[in-house]
């Protein structure tokens, strides 16, 4: 059969469905599918619908790292480093008086900027002809989608494929008060108020950035650790952004962990008197814990958006977690049904890695493009105060791959140049190479400041 043959039947066949492609969710992987589908001649629609969180924080097209992750917190960053770059100014020949920091501009400020990224994301995908809509979606059967929206209305729509991109959502530990009385990274990027002292319960590297910023800005923070800093991360690095945070101000509570939260008095939210929660602890030795706090964030973890969206109608199968198991093509064993980003059991949690996971799924399904996405090496930051960035393997990871006899470890402590006017502490620094003994480079790891540069 010739292959203009196939070609007509193939659009033949797939004409029989509303669409091509559906894709459920609107973050970073499904933003980046869905467009790239398109441009390839696709017709696709992307469903994306975001639950309130307990505190009733919602948010428009673009997912988690638009709206209350990579973005917003960056930029939360970016205040806190110009707090300490007016520390260093004078000492450069500037004359500054340090001012006060105004939460209400910052959140402001950031807001309208991600407000205007929604917008931005809804043109761009009527420019290329996606259809957006603003609905939950349900799988059926193995080419319906149910969809829902805000006023209740269902109606059913049909594709060749779908693809799941709905994501992760942060966790709240099974105990009195959490939901009622705390808040997560979903609530706090648009917070209306000065968090005040503030309790981060968690050791990831949500909670660190979070407690870091917030250090920053004037804030006393704690932070209740369960065990470790940074599990999966070096945990070397990991103990020096600990130790350094301690240093910087940060109070550490461990190792313990949160058994209720108590409203004393609640927020005001017309004269933004702040609330006073009371948290009670058990640390490891049995002792007890107990503070009273105006916000508590937890940030213990974060679930798959995997629960409500159908997969048990078709059998599409999850790992422990609740993640979408897939091959190296991002396939389920459901032939037509993919899954990118940070809901399937493969992919880093990150947004560079969930828009290559998506452009290559749209090349792949809709060109002549085999390129799959390649999940080894990639680099991550940590933007804690002082920031952490890797690429490769941690020391445990390379020990348990190829034996403690098998590699070597090149480190150094470094004051960097930028330090040296201002005086600030020397032996803070620090950078470790691993590699193995076939003279491969298999991680390098840098605890410092300007990661993302010095590490490129």
């Amino acid at each position: 059969m010739a292959i203009d043959d196939q070609t007509i039947l193939k659009k033949s066949a797939e004409m029989k469905y509303d669409y091509d492609l559906v894709v459920i969710g609107g973050g970073s992987g499904g933003l980046a599918l869905a467009k790239e589908s398109a441009r390839c001649g696709a017709r696709v629609s992307l469903l994306d619908f975001v639950l309130p969180t307990p505190k009733g924080a919602t948010w428009g097209l673009g997912g988690t790292c638009v709206n209350v992750g990579c973005i917003p917190k960056k930029l939360m960053h970016q205040a806190a480093l110009l707090n300490h770059y007016m520390e260093d100014a004078a000492a450069f020949g500037w004359d500054v008086t340090k001012g006060t920091h105004t939460w209400d501009t910052m959140v402001s400020g950031i807001q309208d900027y991600i407000h205007s990224l929604n917008f931005g994301y809804r043109s761009a995908l009527m420019n290329v002809g996606v259809k957006y809509l603003n609905v939950i979606g349900e799988i059926l059967d193995e080419h319906t989608i149910k969809t829902t929206n805000k006023q209740g209305i269902v109606k059913n729509i049909t594709a060749n494929t779908i693809v799941i991109a709905t994501g992760e959502r942060p966790r709240y530990p099974p105990i009195p008060g959490a939901k009622e009385f705390g808040i997560t990274s979903d609530d706090l990027f648009s917070l209306d108020h000065n968090p005040g002292k503030t309790l981060c319960v968690g050791a990831s590297y949500v909670s660190l950035e979070c407690a870091g910023f917030l250090r920053s800005i004037g804030c006393d923070v704690t932070v209740m650790v369960r065990s470790i800093y940074l599990r999966g991360f070096d945990q070397q690095m990991a103990d020096m952004v600990g130790a350094y945070m301690d240093r910087y101000g940060v109070k550490f509570v461990r190792p313990c962990v949160p058994t209720s939260v108590r409203c004393l008095e609640e927020y005001d939210a017309e004269t933004k008197k702040l609330g006073l929660y009371e948290v009670e602890g058990k640390h490891e030795d049995g002792t007890l814990f107990k503070d009273t706090f105006n916000t508590v964030i937890f940030a213990v973890g974060r679930d798959p958006c995997t629960t409500s969206i159908g997969l048990q109608n078709v059998g599409v199968e999850t790992d422990k977690n609740g993640r979408v198991i897939v091959d190296s093509e991002e396939r389920t064993n459901i032939s037509n049904i993919f899954a990118i980003g940070d809901v399937n059991n493969i992919g880093f949690q990150l947004t560079p890695v969930a828009i290559a996971a998506g452009k290559n799924l749209a090349r792949r399904l809709y060109t002549a493009d085999d390129c799959l996405t390649d999940y080894t090496n990639v680099p991550t930051t940590v933007f804690t105060p002082l920031e952490y960035g890797c690429i490769g393997l941690s020391e445990e990871a390379a020990i348990e791959k190829f034996g403690t006899k098998n590699i070597e470890v090149f480190h150094s402590h470094f004051h960097p140049l930028e330090w040296t006017i201002p005086h600030r502490q020397e032996n803070t620094c620090y950078a470790k190479l691993i590699i193995n003994k076939a003279d491969v480079t298999i991680a390098l790891l840098a605890f410092t400041f300007w990661v993302p540069t010095r590490v490129r």
